[in-house]
């Protein structure tokens, strides 16, 4: 069963997906954000290009742990996300996601151009690999 992650961002959401195992995430593309029905529409074309049958958005989370604007703002954008897609969406702690696709990015040598074209859809693979890592770990407990 595929699964497809969303890293929510103010002008662009990354986004990754599973294999159909569930076994490693890979990331996909990057949405340039412009019109709520239109980043709902993409989305809505991808879970069908990919068969997804759920979802996993990234939870922003201030490092203290405290729900700030950014976390109310991906409340209502899910709550859009059910408007489009009948399936279960997950919620990640997606608390430095995309700081760690940028070190790692980083450390490859990758120019600052090219991070910017990536680094959302990687953040979204980052998420993607926590969720299934703990639906490994819950399966063999």
């Amino acid at each position: 069963m595929t699964v497809l992650a969303l890293d929510l961002g103010s002008k662009r959401i990354g986004v990754a997906v599973s294999d159909p195992s569930g076994s490693f995430a890979l990331p996909v593309c990057v949405i340039e954000r412009t019109t709520l029905r239109a980043d709902l529409e993409r989305i809505a074309a991808l879970v069908a290009e990919y068969g997804a049958a759920e979802l996993v958005v990234g939870e922003p989370i201030a490092l203290s742990g405290a729900r700030a604007l950014a976390a109310e703002q991906s409340d209502r954008f899910v709550e859009r996300l059910r408007g489009v897609f009948s399936g279960t969406i997950h919620r990640i702690d997606e608390r430095m996601t995309t700081a760690q696709a940028t070190k790692t990015l980083i450390a490859a040598d990758v120019s600052r151009a090219k991070r910017k074209k990536v680094v959302d859809k990687m953040a979204a693979a980052l998420i993607l690999e926590t969720f299934l890592a703990r639906r490994r770990n819950r399966a063999t407990s």
